[in-house]
């Protein structure tokens, strides 16, 4: 595991943003935009959890696109937390296997679709990114978004079946652009599944999640990949 996973982390014990936090499938989560949208996103965060401010600040942003938002908790309260001495990440991430995501994932989605959203839309963060690809094999989400994915080989993006956008950072150990290019390769050998691949110059990884919202440079960045997640859920999901 690349240090870039864990660099920067964020406060975890805010309670900020304009939603609130619900039970959505036995699930906590941060759920953000009009109860009425009939457009669902599902939001899988980075192994620090559904509680950083910046992760609610962007739910509300894509919320404000129309969209009813969900960020569930996948670490059932146990994010990673630098902190805490006594817990080192290695059995941390055992026990929280990115690859088990999609069992918490599936009935959050169900419960969606039965309350009626009528197309769902997910985008993973780091960790959050392997799960994201396996709800695109099985074909359970309309369009999804990886930023900074982990653990993403690419037989996982060989094997997706929806539209999906992969934005990645000029400076990651866990996905270096060499990789981001053999995907790209990969989805281009597939025209009939949408997709589009970006490298994003001199940004790290987790540049779109664990940016200083006081660095005017930092903040341009992760609006535009914010910018770029919004515009392909438009274009997937609104028709």
């Amino acid at each position: 595991m690349g240090i870039d996973c864990l660099s920067n982390p964020p406060i975890l014990n805010a309670s900020t943003g304009v939603g609130y936090v619900t039970n959505i499938a036995g699930v906590n989560s941060y759920v953000t935009g009009s109860p009425l949208a009939i457009l669902a996103i599902v939001l899988i965060s980075d192994v620090y959890g559904f509680k950083p401010p910046l992760l609610r600040k962007i739910a509300d942003k894509v919320a404000n696109h129309g969209y009813f938002v969900v960020v569930p908790d996948f670490f059932h309260g146990e994010p990673y937390n630098k902190e805490n001495a006594s817990r080192p990440f290695d059995p941390w991430l055992k026990d929280h296997d990115p690859a088990k995501g999609i069992e918490t994932a599936k009935p959050i989605i169900e419960a969606l679709k039965r309350k009626g959203a009528s197309a769902v839309g997910v985008a993973g963060f780091c960790w959050g990114a392997r799960t994201v690809t396996k709800l695109g094999k099985a074909k359970l989400v309309q369009a999804s978004v990886l930023l900074h994915p982990s653990y993403i080989t690419v037989d996982d993006i060989r094997g997706v079946e929806v539209p999906i956008a992969i934005l990645g950072a000029e400076h990651d150990s866990l996905s270096p652009p060499k990789l981001l290019k053999q995907f790209k390769q990969v989805l281009d050998a597939k025209p009939e599944i949408d997709s589009y691949v970006k490298i994003f110059a001199n940004v790290s990884h987790g540049w779109t999640v664990r940016y200083d919202p006081n660095d005017p440079k930092a903040v341009k960045a992760a609006g535009k990949a914010h910018k770029i997640m919004i515009n392909w859920f438009d274009k997937h999901l609104k028709k």
